[in-house]
């Protein structure tokens, strides 16, 4: 019997996202899953996949675009296979207190595709994240890694196991 394959693709500006996306396909991989990891921008077909994980960099409240334009460009495909989507970017613990819904507009892609699942986890922002802003915040002491790996690949082996029980 063939492994099961899940894309794992994500929209990144920074790379705190792409972490979280390397994670869940490193735990989806221990599961005997065969994982791909990919940004967003490259996606074009995802019909090889038996599952799709999309996740997205939050930016005032707005999903990265990359994950945005992929959703919209791949939803026949994505609407015929399970799929999870997942948003990175409160750089504090509250990720880590309480469950935060979907910004409304990936509320709306969610419900186009017929997604599963959304989880949000916490983003970073350290003195290696580049531009003026976060430069700023790492300044004012509003910065670190709120990245919770334990959680993610929580997440990634509760995928791992609804894509291994899907037809």
């Amino acid at each position: 019997m063939n492994a099961k394959r899940v894309l794992v693709a994500y929209g990144s500006r920074h790379g705190s996202t792409a972490g979280i996306a390397d994670e869940i396909g490193k735990a989806l991989r221990g599961d005997g899953i065969d994982a791909v990891v990919l940004p967003a921008d490259e996606v074009t077909d995802v019909s090889d996949y038996d599952g799709v994980v999309l996740g997205g960099a939050l930016y005032a409240g707005r999903w990265n675009g990359k994950a945005r334009r992929c959703a919209r460009r791949n939803a026949d495909q994505l609407r015929r296979r399970p799929v999870w989507f997942f948003s990175s970017g409160p750089v504090d613990s509250t990720a880590e207190q309480h469950d935060i819904p979907p910004t409304p507009g990936v509320a709306r892609r969610m419900k186009k595709i017929g997604a599963r699942e959304h989880v949000t986890f916490g983003g970073a922002v350290t003195a290696e994240t580049p531009g003026r802003i976060a430069r700023s915040m790492v300044h004012h002491g509003k910065g670190g890694d709120f990245r919770d790996p334990a959680r993610i690949q929580a997440w990634a082996h509760h995928i791992g196991k609804e894509v291994g029980t899907t037809p």
